[in-house]
């Protein structure tokens, strides 16, 4: 139900406007000054406004003020007498959303007090939106509890603010691109666009007109003149992608658009100035490609004024459960059938730690979501995972390479401390996950870590 609050010194008039409001479902607030209204603001949120022009004290036009300096979008609808108009001329001026003149009819009066909480509506849901985008960002995606990535998160908090231009290291697959939008969506260009580019993704000649834009007639093709992406990310965030590829013609412009700031369209001759922050990442080592002569020493500089490293997957399995739980809930909906998928049976679970995903992240969201298609039961095992996941057939014995004359006793033992230490490397020497990989108790992996002597991290 929307509220409405009405500010009359008039008694009456607050009387006969809250009942016809009322009758209308809207939930009704009264003031009888500019002060009390402000009182009435400070503990409620209505969705619109209606005061009266003329009141002692303070008067409509200092309470539209106040208002106005509290919340700029919430509607305020002024009342006001015909030898008053130049004042609601001035109201509107300074934000009111229209004015009434007494005596007014009450559709005349619904009319308005349905358009403007409308409107105010529509801007809410942009406000909401525009949040959810924020939080979205806010390490939302980027999902992790290892040192590594805490580390990531950290940094990501205190540039994010700041203009500084970042580079991003980090394998294929582990979500520099989602670092980039947390750092852009944290900081104070969130408002602004967001726009990336690959820099691998398009021959020398065409990238150059993607970045700088082009003119009419620079080249054959060229029917029209096109902006940049430099120039459409300006006032927010240009994200350059594979910055690594780059040419050598390229990444001489890119250094001097870098340090003067402007740049010229293919094709054409006059300066054009852009206000952006510049994110940029890469699969390689630049340091190592500098050293070989592959990428500019200048231009490297330039990029790395903060440094961030995406470890690979495989460098922090810990988050496994994390980010597979966080995909199990995003790819939901996709099932067809009405049994939901609750999760990974142990034989999976040791199946996602031991493999060394190549693909990083984005592979393992790649295998949740086709489990999400193919798997029929609550439970994922390892006949609902694609080819690389499948046992492969082994002689135990002789992949173990116990010898014929060797003790049952002595070789399980061997044996049951190799699978403690691993299942221990695996889980970083978090003892209760170690526990669940291996399919025992915390107690008895605690008693066996103490038998065989081994070093081991918290319990839990």
């Amino acid at each position: 139900m929307e509220t409405i609050l009405i500010v009359d010194d008039e008694k009456n008039y607050l009387l006969v406007l809250s009942a016809v409001l009322e009758e209308e479902g809207y939930e009704v607030l009264t003031a009888v000054s500019g002060a009390e209204a402000l009182e009435v603001l400070a503990s409620s949120e209505p969705d619109l406004v209606l005061t009266d022009m003329k009141m002692p004290g303070m008067d409509g036009i200092e309470l539209l003020e106040r208002i106005k300096a509290r919340d700029p979008d919430l509607p305020v609808i002024m009342m006001t007498a015909h030898g008053t108009v130049d004042k609601a001329v001035e109201a509107m001026q300074k934000g009111a959303y229209t004015y009434l003149l007494k005596p007014f009819d009450n559709e005349r009066l619904i009319l308005y007090v349905r358009k403007a909480i409308s409107l105010f509506q529509v801007i809410q849901e942009n406000r909401r939106l525009r949040r959810a985008m924020q939080s979205q960002y806010r390490f939302g995606q980027l999902i992790g509890k290892s040192r590594s990535m805490q580390a990531v998160f950290d940094t990501v908090e205190k540039v994010a603010p700041s203009g500084a231009t970042v580079l991003i290291e980090g394998e294929s697959g582990t979500g520099k691109e989602l670092v980039a939008k947390a750092i852009h969506f944290n900081s104070p260009r969130r408002d602004k666009p967001f726009v990336a580019v690959s820099c691998s993704a398009l021959a020398e000649t065409l990238l150059e007109s993607e970045l700088f834009g082009h003119e009419k007639g620079a080249f054959t093709g060229a029917v029209a003149t096109r902006k940049g992406r430099f120039e459409l990310a300006h006032g927010g965030t240009l994200f350059l992608d594979e910055i690594g590829e780059l040419s050598a013609g390229l990444q001489v412009k890119l250094l001097r658009v870098l340090q003067e700031r402007s740049f010229e369209r293919v094709g054409g001759t006059r300066p054009i100035t852009v206000d952006i922050r510049l994110i940029a990442a890469t699969n390689r080592n630049l340091k190592e490609e500098v050293a070989r002569g592959r990428f500019r020493e200048d231009l490297f500089f330039r990029l790395n004024v903060v440094h961030i490293v995406l470890p690979p997957l495989r460098e922090r399995r810990e988050d496994i459960r994390l980010l597979v739980n966080h995909f199990l809930e995003k790819y939901a909906a996709e099932r067809k059938s009405g049994v939901p998928v609750k999760g990974l049976s142990p034989e999976v679970e040791r199946l996602f730690y031991e493999y060394d995903w190549p693909g990083n992240v984005r592979e393992l969201e790649n295998v949740v979501e086709r489990v999400m298609v193919l798997c029929p039961r609550e439970i994922v095992t390892p006949a609902d995972l694609p080819t690389p996941f499948l046992p492969k057939p082994v002689s135990l014995l002789e992949d173990l390479k116990i010898p014929e004359n060797a003790r049952l006793y002595e070789t399980l033992e061997a044996v049951e401390k190799a699978m403690i230490e691993r299942a221990l490397r695996l889980c970083h020497n978090v003892q209760a996950h170690a526990a669940e990989l291996l399919g025992i108790t915390r107690s008895g992996l605690n008693q066996k870590i103490r038998r065989y002597g081994l070093e081991a991290g918290p319990k839990s």
